[in-house]
């Protein structure tokens, strides 16, 4: 247990060493895969032939009964138990040295040795293989769970192609810098983020996101390291060193997260600290104060007080519970979703109010044209050119779309001349003639007349040509694909939804309408946010606040829980948030909660069953129900129980 305790603990190498694991576990702090891989199944392999040599002597022996003389059981049995025991015996003997008396070494090793000289080496040797048996099957289950982290971690990739005149040269992805172009070919991991410069590619980039469905890369397409060039080679241009590339800083939270205690991780620590020196107590007043004060023999209260001692090791609790915590991070790293630290899933599982941003976080944050309203009299094909030519030069992302939606890949008309108004449009003279586009302030002061707003999901681009108003465009920002799923889904949890966003009323009441949110604020300041947040959310319920951009940042950090987009989301919001959805979806939020929940069945089950095994055995310890074999499976079968369902947790 003592070898799981340390994984799970996660003990830190300093920031420049690498990751913070311990570094007994070779496959991760050394990078050898291979050498560890035949040192891990070298080991397996020499404690299982300890404990069926140790089994055949505990079978052989208790077959043969009475007819062993006392000489002969110490010999059968008092071999393997030296060579099954010899690690519990030889950290028991470490732990009285450094005066730690109260651990599950000095408990067992105490047990079992006190056993052997009340003539039990039986049952000495069986609490030995027992207590090995469990102790391997918890190093298979803390495996398991550690796969899914340990993955993430091996997406790292290993070599960069650098290309130079005349070829390219392999360097690791520590060494490329900001511009440098790398070569990956089909079948290679993308070293570095950066844009694509030539080729064209099929890109799996589950390592990162969770989605399976690869995406197309191509001239200009932004790509992240770690991910995989599937079928095509591409030339990557390096948008800044692999240390601030994406794979990197998911690494980075991934190490983090092992290593943070949540809530319910830290009572048991502290529980189990003084849990362990009280049994310890209670044992040894259960040893004396019988025979001193009731005349009873000292044998039978000594055996007594070794069943509880042997019951009383907090392994079940002390282990299973962060195991449980650590298969929801690595749960929640396979859909996507960085969790940093046990606590975030304890703080989800409070929430009852989600408040998304706007755009980024619900729409895609790229504005599209999505309804035309010609004036009476006036063609569509002539509201659609007269827009384009208004804002054929405008750099503004309204007019960017207007232009990609009306004017596809034709250049700006030749001699046009541009006149942009801030916070009203913009007018251009084009051929002697003068075409507007913009809102109603500015057909206002051009005293265009019969202006309609149409359609107001969105923002409204009025038109004119002339001083004759032709009708108007909607530009709207796409919702995202599965917005409305996100929404939906956590009304069925009980929880309510809200959108803060800095956007009008207008956009702002059409994606509340198209979503059916509970409630949305437009027009607010990143400081108006906080204050929104807390009015909504009343001053008993717990929120949460997903967003992506910079004004989000100080939301994210204030609330119960802050869940930032990692696709586009920037360094602010992700460095201060307490979760991260590598895709952009905002569905993930609901996963997120599943698997919180999930994981607070799990540990709350495991707290249950190994508090009332203990108790129970314990007080048939004390009436001298329950042996030496009973208090093994009351520590070592219940914390087996315990760990297998703490497992549970990863499998999602």
């Amino acid at each position: 247990m003592k070898n799981l305790t340390k994984h799970l603990k996660g003990e830190s190498r300093s920031p420049s060493s690498g990751p913070k694991y311990p570094q007994g576990d070779c496959c991760v702090s050394r990078g050898n895969r291979a050498s560890c891989r035949d040192e891990d199944d070298g080991s397996s392999r020499m404690d299982a032939v300890l404990l069926v040599l140790g089994g055949m002597a505990l079978a052989a022996g208790l077959s043969l009964g009475e007819r062993l003389s006392p000489w002969q059981s110490w010999l059968l049995y008092g071999a393997p138990y030296l060579v099954c025991g010899y690690p519990v015996l030889a950290a028991a003997w470490t732990s009285v040295r450094r005066r730690r008396f109260f651990d599950e070494f000095t408990l067992m090793g105490g047990a079992t040795f006190a056993a052997l000289i009340l003539g039990e080496p039986a049952e000495a040797l069986g609490v030995m293989i027992f207590y090995r048996v469990g102790e391997m099957f918890q190093d298979y289950a803390a495996g398991k769970s550690r796969g899914s982290i340990r993955s993430l971690l091996e997406v790292k990739p290993a070599v960069a192609r650098i290309l130079k005149e005349g070829g390219f040269a392999l360097a690791a992805p520590e060494d490329v810098e900001k511009g440098m172009r790398v070569l990956v070919k089909p079948g290679e991991k993308i070293p570095v983020d950066g844009l694509v410069v030539e080729g064209e590619s099929r890109v799996d980039t589950s390592p990162i996101t969770g989605e399976p469905v690869p995406v197309r890369a191509r001239l200009g397409t932004q790509v992240f390291g770690g991910t995989v060039s599937l079928d095509g080679s591409l030339t990557v241009e390096a948008s800044g060193p692999f240390a601030d590339s994406n794979i990197a800083r998911v690494m980075g939270m991934v190490e983090n997260a092992v290593a943070r205690k949540s809530p319910t991780e830290r009572f048991i620590s502290r529980f189990a600290a003084l849990y362990t020196p009280a049994m310890f107590g209670i044992a040894l007043l259960t040893a004396a104060v019988p025979p001193l004060f009731a005349g009873e023999p000292w044998r039978d209260w000594v055996y007594r007080s070794l069943v509880i001692l042997m019951i009383s090791c907090p392994c079940a609790l002390v282990v299973s519970i962060p195991l449980g915590y650590f298969g929801g991070i690595g749960a929640a790293s396979r859909r996507g979703i960085l969790v940093k630290g046990g606590g975030v899933l304890d703080a989800i599982n409070e929430v009852s109010v989600v408040a998304f941003d706007k755009t980024g976080t619900l729409t895609r944050g790229v504005f599209e044209v999505t309804a035309l309203h010609s004036a009476l009299g006036v063609e569509e094909e002539e509201l659609k050119q007269a827009a384009w030519v208004a804002e054929s030069l405008s750099n503004h992302p309204v007019a960017r779309s207007i232009q990609k939606a009306f004017g596809g890949e034709e250049a700006s008309p030749a001699g046009a001349v541009s006149r942009e108004t801030a916070g009203k449009g913009v007018v251009t003279t084009y051929e002697g003639v003068e075409y507007a586009a913009g809102n109603e302030a500015l057909m206002r002061d051009l005293g265009v007349s019969s202006a309609e707003s149409g359609d107001s999901g969105g923002t409204v681009v009025w038109v004119a040509r002339a001083g004759r108003f032709l009708g108007s465009v909607v530009v709207s920002d796409v919702l995202k694909d599965d917005a409305a799923k996100a929404v939906a889904r956590l009304k069925e949890r009980g929880v309510k939804s809200y959108m803060l966003t800095g956007d009008r009323e207008e956009g702002a009441a059409w994606v509340a309408r198209e979503l059916a949110l509970d409630g949305y604020r437009s027009s607010l300041l990143p400081g108006m946010k906080v204050t929104a947040l807390e009015e909504l959310a009343g001053s008993s319920a717990k929120a949460a606040f997903v967003g992506d951009g910079v004004n989000d940042a100080p939301l994210l950090a204030g609330a119960h829980v802050g869940v930032a987009m990692g696709g586009l989301g920037s360094e602010a919001a992700i460095e201060v948030a307490d979760a991260v959805v590598l895709n952009d979806a905002p569905s993930r939020v609901a996963d997120l909660m599943d698997i919180a929940r999930r994981t607070r069945r799990i540990v709350r089950e495991n707290i249950t069953m190994a508090l009332a095994a203990k108790a129970v055995f314990m007080a048939l310890g004390v009436v001298g129900l329950a042996g030496l074999w009973e208090a093994v499976f009351a520590d070592v079968g219940v914390a087996l129980l315990a760990i297998l369902n703490a497992a549970r947790a990863g499998d999602r």
